[in-house]
């Protein structure tokens, strides 16, 4: 059975695309956030639906201290190269189950490297920009209250012929 990025609803599209591409978005477990400075102000919203929903949240330092000031609950991890157990150490043990990292610069490129690396290799899911952990804390979110809905394209064409009154030209 296929699935595409298709679904009246936008979490469940961007849930069916990521699965799609060979990447089922956790329902429950642990998230890993590390996120440039420039997206630090924004990220209370991501973690709070997070939390919400169930998850348990791990952050570096800087992005643990954002994380609290929005009253985000969450445990403080170590960089790669600030000691163990680190990010890397977590993801190979299957300690966590999401990835959102947006790092920015040279300073983070060793860190983004190991922890993308690491992600690949174990199969978890690795976010990179805000406006894709926002579409992924809704396709979490469907995935957790929906059931998962599948329809054939020819089905979805129909309901939106029906709807606009435009029959198309019936190739």
């Amino acid at each position: 059975m296929r699935l595409w990025g298709i679904s009246t609803s936008y979490g469940q599209a961007f849930a069916k695309a990521q699965l799609a591409a060979g990447q089922k978005l956790p329902s429950s477990g642990t998230v890993f956030i590390s996120v440039n400075d420039r997206d630090k102000r924004q990220l209370g919203t991501i973690g709070k639906e997070l939390v919400s929903l169930g998850f348990k949240i791990v952050a570096t330092r800087g992005t643990a201290s954002a994380l609290h000031a929005t009253g985000v609950p969450c445990e403080e991890v170590y960089k790669v190269n600030e000691g163990r157990p680190n990010i890397v150490d977590l993801i190979k043990t299957s300690k966590v189950h999401l990835v959102i990292n947006t790092p920015l610069g040279r300073e983070s490129f060793y860190d983004e490297k190991s922890i993308r690396r690491a992600a690949i290799r174990y199969n978890i899911p690795c976010i990179t920009t805000l406006s894709a952990a926002h579409a992924a804390v809704r396709g979490i979110h469907a995935l957790i209250e929906l059931q998962r809905e599948v329809s054939c394209l020819q089905d979805l064409h129909s309901s939106r012929v029906a709807a606009s009154g435009n029959p198309g030209t019936g190739d």
